[in-house]
């Protein structure tokens, strides 16, 4: 028996063992289909579709850090060193009452290595114009520069809120649960809630807002006022704020005007000076009405874009009190925004 009749008789052995065991073949599942992220550019740049829904998540935030000085600013120090990290999620999807719309920002603050919080900077609902959960009320919304002091206390809130809009006119109103502790009329502590409303137009180049809070625990009002023009190569802005009384939307003074003028160089550089005067910042003796003393706060902010997402910006204010200590603080902030 030569090679090739060897040859030719494993090969029939092994056809006649393959017929014999057909019937037992294991034949390979398909492989699943892999769902890949798919771009969602319904509601603007950076979302996606989360896997499996027609939900439409984006993800930002920035990392921020800063020189801050000022008279004893960190205990007997002058200069102190301070860092932030922020993350926001925001998911978007349509629906039979419009676009549903949910935010949450993780906020992580950083003094020092032994010195940290972290907490739920944001954290609402959105839908046909109402707006639930943890969030800013409208009097965070300040002039651009950082010189003015135009809210008192904290300005995020656990709020139920509706706000219309209808082309370059808004107007709405909140109900805002305040009960951080806070510096006001005498025997006073945490309040119950407050009620804020707000209208704002804008024809051209100028837009104004208004708008109001009312302290139900002090039965005190605040009352602030906005109005922004384009001017030249920047905007001018000028505020207005009354209070009846301490309450905790505004009590830093009986009543202040603001200016400002952000002046835009160029692409990279921007430069706002400004100026805020106080009028009656004591507080009388049982804590119904303000009283004598008046201050002002001068100073600029620099902005400067040093590359794409990477911001710095430099505060230096004077700050004199009747009767009182003037003060120069500010900080050196640098901002990687994602």
């Amino acid at each position: 028996m030569n090679i090739r009749t060897i040859l030719f008789a494993s090969v029939a052995a092994l056809a006649a063992a393959s017929g014999a065991h057909a019937a037992d073949a294991i034949v390979a599942a398909e492989p699943e289909p892999v769902e890949y992220v798919r771009v969602c550019d319904a509601y603007g740049t950076g979302y996606f579709y989360i896997p499996g829904t027609e939900t439409c998540l984006t993800i930002g935030g920035y990392i921020r850090t800063e020189v801050r000085f000022g008279d004893q600013i960190s205990g007997d120090s002058d200069v102190n060193f301070w860092t932030r990290g922020q993350v926001t999620f925001q998911a978007k999807n349509d629906t039979e009452f419009g676009t549903l719309t949910g935010v949450m920002t993780l906020r992580y603050n950083a003094d020092n290595a032994s010195d940290q919080e972290a907490l739920l900077d944001e954290g609402y609902i959105d839908i046909a114009g109402f707006r639930a959960g943890k969030l800013y009320s409208w009097w965070d919304d300040d002039m651009s520069g950082e010189t003015d002091t135009l809210a008192s206390n904290e300005t995020t809130h656990n709020s139920i809120r509706y706000q219309y809009e209808a082309g370059a006119f808004a107007a709405g109103i909140s109900v805002d649960e305040l009960e951080e502790d806070y510096a006001t009329k005498p025997g006073e502590g945490p309040n119950n809630f407050g009620v804020a409303g707000q209208v704002s137009y804008k024809a051209g180049a100028v837009s104004a807002y208004l708008l109001a809070g009312y302290d139900t625990d002090t039965s005190e009002v605040a009352v602030r006022g906005i109005v922004y023009a384009d001017i030249g190569p920047g905007t001018l802005g000028i505020a207005g704020i009354w209070a009846s009384g301490a309450n905790y939307y505004y009590e830093e003074s009986e009543w202040t005007i603001a200016a400002e003028y952000a002046l835009k160089i160029n692409d990279k550089w921007s430069v706002t000076p400004g100026f805020q005067y106080f009028e009656n910042i004591a507080l009388e003796a049982d804590g119904n009405g303000f009283t004598g003393g008046s201050a002002y706060t001068t100073g600029v902010t620099i902005d400067y874009q040093i590359v794409e997402d990477l911001r710095s910006k430099l505060s230096v204010q004077y700050h004199d009190e009747d009767e009182g200590d003037d003060e120069v603080f500010g900080f050196l902030r640098f901002q990687r925004d994602f």
